[in-house]
This record gives structure tokens, C-alpha cells and sequence, in this order.
């Protein structure tokens, strides 16, 4: 038999292989890539930020990114400009086309969330959004 920790552990390996299966299917056809789609979520939720500061939350190196960074600049998803306090760093912020595809993707999200938790009482999201939250906060 197993533990609640071992189940509670495999629920969430499965979960989270079910996400990453559909936010993959989600992004196959549009030409972009799943690091970039996170840049994109990121910055869309954040306002812009430093190389650095992005490279750490997407948890890639700032040689990872810088890569990732010109192809977005390129496709005109993301604009570089100078810090205004410390010319030593760089901002990555979105271009209105870069807002655009985070406004469709995060509606995507959100329609995956409503039709997730359909079946639940207002009172099972909020417990859920609690513990989300914490869980989160652990990282």
C-alpha cells in the first residue's frame, strides 16, 4: 500500500506531465518555442525586466536566455532598452505584438483553469488557490 505522500507525490508528477503535454500542444503551431512562451508569460505578468532577473525566474543561464532573447527581438515579440538606474543592465520588456500573444495565451490558461475546476464548489477553488499559493511559495 501506498502512502499519502507517495500517491499525493504521483498525483502531482502526473499533473504536471499533463500540463506540460498540453501547454506543448498549445505552442506546436504557433512557431514559438516553450522557454520563449514562459519569457513571454513572465514578462506579461512582471512589466519588463533584467536579463538577469528573467534568466533566473525561467531558470536558464543568461547565455540561455540571451539566445532565446534575440529570436523574440527578431520576431518583434520583445524589445531590449538600458536600465535607467544602472547602465550596466539591460531591460527585456514586450512589444505590442509580444502583449498580444500574452493576453492569448494566458485567456488559453485561463480557459484550461475554468474547465479544471468546473466541478468544484467555489469553496474547492478557494481551497485550492490556497494551497497552490503555498506550495508555491515553498520554491
Amino acid at each position: 500500500m501506498h502512502s499519502t505522500e507517495q500517491r499525493l507525490n504521483h498525483a502531482i508528477v502526473e499533473f504536471y506531465e499533463k500540463l506540460s503535454s498540453w501547454e506543448h500542444a498549445v505552442v506546436r503551431d504557433k512557431g514559438i518555442s516553450l522557454s520563449q512562451v514562459h519569457a513571454i508569460e513572465l514578462l506579461g505578468g512582471h512589466g519588463a525586466m533584467r536579463m538577469k532577473e528573467l534568466a533566473s525566474k525561467i531558470g536558464v543561464t543568461t547565455g540561455t536566455l540571451t539566445v532565446q532573447i534575440d529570436k523574440m527581438v527578431k520576431a518583434q515579440w520583445v524589445n531590449r532598452r538600458p536600465h535607467e538606474s544602472d547602465r550596466r543592465s539591460i531591460l527585456v520588456e514586450l512589444t505590442d505584438k509580444g502583449r498580444a500573444l500574452f493576453l492569448e495565451h494566458d485567456a488559453l490558461h485561463l480557459q484550461l483553469t475554468t474547465d479544471l475546476t468546473a466541478n468544484m464548489s467555489a469553496e474547492e477553488r478557494a481551497v485550492l488557490l490556497n494551497l497552490l499559493t503555498r506550495m508555491n511559495h515553498a520554491f
